[in-house]
């Protein structure tokens, strides 16, 4: 069943399903059932569709759809998914129900249309994921790449916190501005292509001869446009007020899922298609990569609100994916994509979590709580182990993917593996200081006997999270067999191989 348009009815039914909850009458009682019932019929045909993926075919991208779009142009209406496409993909089909539920009480029943909006916008946002992960033509992608701006924004400026305005238009200016310069790059790409009706498909425009100041050049309008969206250091001041005047809900996509464009793109465009100025970048970006590790981290230590203390853990988680990606192994690049995944489910969990306290307490500010583990049990159970997540425990989800990242990258820059390593130690303390401020201690009587515990709501919510932990950390391989042959085909694309080990190569000179 190949043939079939798995991707775009897979992008069709959550576009379809905010057109009808935006449309449903204004007294309409049962707006959030219906958004949730289009997010899980979408998760089903993500499944369905990751039914038809096979691991042992030889293509770069598979379920592919192409049709011309804007021939004039070379534009092309076309879709298509390898392993890492696909697994952010499913992450978004995964999170987008469990973020519904998360919400469900965000916008009062009742509250004029503003119920309808934000629904809407959440599905909106989702069909816009699915479609960015999966364009195969460069000018598709930049197109879903700034269609993206549009809800999230709304979601923002619309139904965040008190400085919602600001973190609106400060998101969107930086986004803005890196997707102008990703557009002037994309033309000029397009420029040095074959061009023809199909001048912008990844595959007419790699491995296209070009000097190399023109490459470095263009890698750089693409590089600059896919760090902000990581975000890196230091373009990325935008996250931390986005994340805490956003809902959580809409930080949980923001963070887990939307800023993965910009180390999807770091793989897909960067490395595939300027290989030689990939190469001449790399200790320029490993530099700021290990930074983005070393800042994210050293802030996160010292924030009081705990929103803006999850922002900065991502920057610094960021900075790992960033670290695997250009370490160019194959180890070092699988366990960043595996991470790009691993991150998606800690964040949300983190994200949530923190908005079950905040949402009980009436306060971010971490030192106005304390002894929470006897007012919440299940609640600060619950965040110890989505933080012993974030800080890579062994057996759970990030550990297999930091651990991986940090031995490929040892292969071949052992400097910044050893200084990015750092960022393990890091993570422990503002994980543990952070639960150690919240959690234990002594509670006042008052919010021990009136406060309740985990809803069976916020139970529905925290079970898959905790069970992606525990599935991806004990048993990843199936993860790995998805994303693995997609890295060895960006890598041949770069033209690199992974480093001889020393006594091989040695056993080798000697014969």
């Amino acid at each position: 069943m190949t043939d079939f348009p798995w991707l775009t009815l897979l992008l069709l039914v959550p576009l379809a399903g905010a057109a009808v909850v935006a449309l449903l009458p204004r007294g309409f009682a049962r707006v959030r059932e219906v958004a949730l019932g289009f997010s899980l019929l979408t998760l089903v045909l993500g499944l369905m569709t990751a039914l038809q993926f096979r691991l042992d075919s030889g293509e770069q991208f598979q379920l592919t759809e192409t049709y011309s779009w804007i021939p004039q142009f070379g534009v092309s209406y076309a879709l298509g998914v390898d392993g890492i496409a696909l697994a952010m993909i499913l992450l978004g089909v995964v999170l987008v129900p469990i973020c519904l539920v998360a919400a469900w009480d965000d916008v009062p029943v009742g509250d004029g249309r503003r119920q309808h909006t934000y629904f809407a916008l959440m599905l909106a946002l989702e069909a816009m994921m699915i479609g960015v992960f999966a364009a195969t033509d460069v000018f598709l992608f930049y197109v879903f790449f700034e269609a993206m701006l549009i809800p999230v924004y709304f979601l923002i400026g619309s139904f965040g916190g008190p400085q919602r305005a600001k973190a609106a238009t400060s998101f969107l200016l930086y986004s803005l501005l890196g997707g102008l310069i990703m557009l002037v790059a994309v033309i000029a790409l397009y420029l040095q292509g074959p061009g023809g009706t199909d001048g912008f498909l990844v595959e007419s425009l790699t491995g296209i001869q070009m000097d190399a100041t023109t490459e470095r050049f263009l890698f750089i309008g693409f590089f600059i446009a896919f760090a902000i969206k990581a975000p890196m250091w230091p373009v990325h001041t935008w996250l931390p007020q986005t994340a805490s005047e956003a809902r959580p809900a809409t930080s949980v996509l923001l963070v887990g899922v939307l800023d993965k464009v910009g180390t999807f793109g770091m793989i897909r465009f960067c490395l595939q298609l300027f290989p030689e100025a990939s190469q001449w970048a790399t200790p320029v970006v490993m530099t700021l990569a290990v930074a983005s590790i070393l800042f994210g981290a050293v802030l996160a230590i010292g924030q009081r609100d705990m929103l803006r203390l999850i922002a900065y853990t991502s920057i610094s988680h960021f900075g790992f994916i960033v670290l695997g990606i250009f370490a160019l192994t194959t180890v070092s690049q699988t366990g960043a994509t595996l991470y790009m995944v691993n991150h998606g489910f800690t964040t949300a969990a983190l994200f949530l979590i923190a908005a079950m306290l905040i949402q009980r307490r009436g306060s971010r500010d971490i030192a106005d709580f304390g002894g929470w583990q006897r007012v919440t049990p299940l609640i600060a159970g619950s965040l110890l182990v989505a933080g012993l997540s974030g800080l890579a425990l062994p057996g759970l989800n990030s550990f297999v993917s930091e651990f991986m990242v940090i031995i490929g990258t040892f292969q071949t820059y052992p400097v910044f593996a050893v200084i990015g390593a750092t960022g393990v130690i890091l993570a422990a303390l503002y994980i543990l200081l952070w639960y150690q401020r919240v959690a234990t201690g002594p509670a006042a009587p008052e919010l021990v006997t009136a406060t309740p515990d985990m809803s069976l709501r916020e139970k529905v919510v925290v079970a898959p999270l905790m069970v992606a932990f525990l599935v991806l950390g004990f048993y990843p391989k199936p993860a790995l067999d998805l994303l693995e042959p997609a890295v060895q085909t960006t890598l041949q694309h770069v033209g690199v191989s992974d480093p001889v080990p020393t006594d091989a190569a040695a056993e080798g000179s000697d014969e």
